[in-house]
């Protein structure tokens, strides 16, 4: 129950009938376009994503004092 060749041919015909040539290169060339700044949008994205980590791999000491804070329960454990 597969889609032979002929029907294939058919489908084509009857596209080309009410499109016209014309048409449908002009649709084909416009898809083509498409596809070709999809292509090397994605190339840019890659691009960008590769360079962004590269800026500091050390990481970064934040200088400062650390104090305690003092919650409930170490108020509780200090009275008994």
């Amino acid at each position: 129950m597969g889609v032979s060749i002929w029907q294939l041919l058919i489908i084509l015909a009857i596209i080309i009938v009410l499109f016209g040539t014309k048409k449908l290169r002009n649709i084909g060339g416009d898809l083509g376009a498409a596809i070709k700044n999809f292509r090397s949008s994605m190339q840019e994205g890659e691009k960008e994503t590769n360079i962004a980590p590269t800026i500091d791999d050390k990481g970064r000491v934040i200088e400062g004092q650390v104090t305690e804070k003092e919650t409930s329960n170490t108020k509780e454990q200090n009275k008994v």
